[in-house]
């Protein structure tokens, strides 16, 4: 059996079609939300959604106890306030895989801008803010929610894994190849985080313009 993952902030479009998507391949999956009533309403829905799929839903930081696979998919303005409330929990030998892209829509602006970070990457300050012990990888900035969650919609493209040691990028390699249409690439360091978030904005761009929901493909692999 493929290893359990907590998603935080399931509650969302991203992680929501995340848990289903997970489900669907065999993951067994821990829906956290700050309101542990929406996370087991989440996970309800998910059910109904996947039915052969393992799905629980916790409050945030029960969530983020129970697997060895912690997966943030909140929006960049509660990044930070999460992680500081998830630290009392987050434990060495866990794997944080950030997903968070520092929109300017999370202070009102627009979602088609980067907004800096201190750090160099949304990723990078996850990295400063976890417990020691528990490493982080970046990736799954560039996959739309919407097709995610649409279990009827054919997916075909790539997701950018960045990460300091190949073996934690491998994991959630593996974790995206179980998705149908997905496939994970190795992109290097987390110092990469943060070209690749700015991919975010650039789709959305995209996206907006010519309605629909691109994604990437890297060619030559």
């Amino acid at each position: 059996m493929p290893p359990a993952v907590s998603i935080i902030g399931a509650s969302g479009a991203l992680g929501f079609g995340l848990a289903v998507r997970w489900a669907r391949a065999g993951v067994p999956v821990v829906i956290g939300s700050r309101d542990p009533d929406r996370a087991q309403e989440a996970a309800r829905r998910a059910q109904e959604a996947v039915p052969e799929g393992t799905f629980s839903g916790a409050a945030n930081a029960e969530a983020a106890a129970e697997n060895e696979i912690v997966v943030l998919t909140v929006p960049f303005r509660s990044q930070s306030e999460t992680l500081t409330n998830l630290k009392p929990v987050l434990r060495g030998g866990q794997l944080l895989v950030d997903t968070t892209v520092p929109l300017a829509a999370a202070v009102s602006g627009r979602a088609t801008r980067l907004l800096g970070v201190w750090q160099g990457s949304a990723a990078e300050q996850a990295a400063e803010m976890v417990p020691d012990g528990v490493r982080v990888v970046s990736g799954l900035h560039t996959v739309s929610a919407a097709p995610l969650a649409d279990l009827d919609h054919a997916l075909g493209e790539d997701v950018l894994v960045c990460g300091d040691r190949k073996a934690d990028r491998q994991v959630l390699v593996d974790l995206v190849d179980r998705i149908d249409g997905l496939r994970g690439v190795h992109a290097g360091s987390l110092e990469m985080a943060r070209i690749v978030e700015a991919l975010t904005p650039l789709l959305i761009s995209i996206n907006v313009r010519h309605k629909t929901h691109a994604g990437i493909r890297i060619t030559g692999l």
